[in-house]
């Protein structure tokens, strides 16, 4: 059954059907024997209004997700206003998104809505700190497969809302060969012209730790390298040894503090997992009147 916000999730390259799943099961946990406090303690035709509020600075996503997560509970009979736009940059005490209908549905639905928006948020937020740090570079923030599990499509929109970009969504749409198969391939050397072979389709990086392995690759033609915990000074060497014959990331332990000077060596893109494992939470808060 086809949602007001299906448009919507798929201009934001989301699936609606998987996403009302991942809703469907995020409220049966929350609902296997319904919400007893708020019939216990709401009149059924009890309606209100409630805000979402924005208690600190940052950007927002997942509001879409949010008011699905409320039609999801009340169906036609709740309505969505004041709903700014994900990717927005918000200070504190702004209205993010309000919503109006039954009370009883808006306090059974207020956890999981919150729970969508005020993590994806975090981690746009935490992109958009990075996308800071970078301006005036080359260098791009890419996000990774360090994503909680059954919420990769969702972290990975909200990377996109706070600026950063998407690496590989899965194993299967391009390759990447890490440190663990070059040690089974025997070599760098080896394990891309397997993959190349193998996959003559599919994108190839592959992972260095020294300039040794990035020479033999240059060498070979591979285009996409990755500079593993690498210090400054030779990931600045391996910018000036690639000359542009290749995009180069970097990975590995880097901090938003160090953003600034990694970038400045002249690579590409700098991933940082902790986009999406590490995140912190975005401070929203609902705040209910009745009327």
């Amino acid at each position: 059954m086809s949602t007001p916000y299906d448009e919507e999730l798929r201009a934001a390259g989301l699936d609606p059907e998987e996403i009302r799943a991942h809703i469907a099961a995020a409220l049966a946990e929350d609902l296997p024997g319904g919400d007893v406090t708020s019939a216990a303690t709401i009149s059924a035709d009890a309606r209100g209004s409630a805000v979402f509020g924005a208690r600190e600075a940052g950007v927002v996503a997942g509001l879409g997700v949010a008011a699905l997560v409320f039609h999801e509970v009340m169906g036609d009979t709740v309505e969505v206003t004041d709903r700014v736009a994900d990717g927005t940059r918000v200070a504190p005490g702004d209205v993010v998104m309000r919503v109006t209908g039954p009370v009883r549905g808006l306090l059974t639905a207020e956890r999981t809505a919150l729970n969508y928006a005020s993590h994806l948020s975090g981690v746009a937020t935490a992109t958009a700190h990075w996308v800071d740090a970078l301006a005036g570079t080359r260098a791009r923030v890419l996000d990774t497969r360090k994503t909680l599990p059954t919420f990769r499509a969702l972290q990975k929109y909200a990377v996109r809302c706070g600026g950063g970009v998407n690496h590989r969504f899965s194993l299967s749409d391009r390759a990447m060969v890490k440190d663990n198969h070059v040690v089974a391939a025997g070599g760098v050397v080896p394990a891309y012209e397997a993959v190349r072979a193998a996959y003559p389709d599919l994108s190839v990086e592959v992972e260095v730790t020294d300039l040794d392995q990035l020479r033999e690759l240059l060498e070979v033609g591979c285009t996409e390298i990755l500079l593993d915990n690498m210090d400054t000074a030779t990931m600045a060497e391996a910018v000036r040894l690639t000359a542009g014959r290749a995009t180069l990331e970097a990975s590995g332990g880097l901090t938003l503090e160090r953003a600034r000077e990694v970038a400045e060596t002249g690579v590409d893109f700098i991933s940082v997992g902790a986009l999406t494992h590490s995140v912190t939470v975005f401070d929203l808060g609902l705040d209910l009147s009745e009327g």
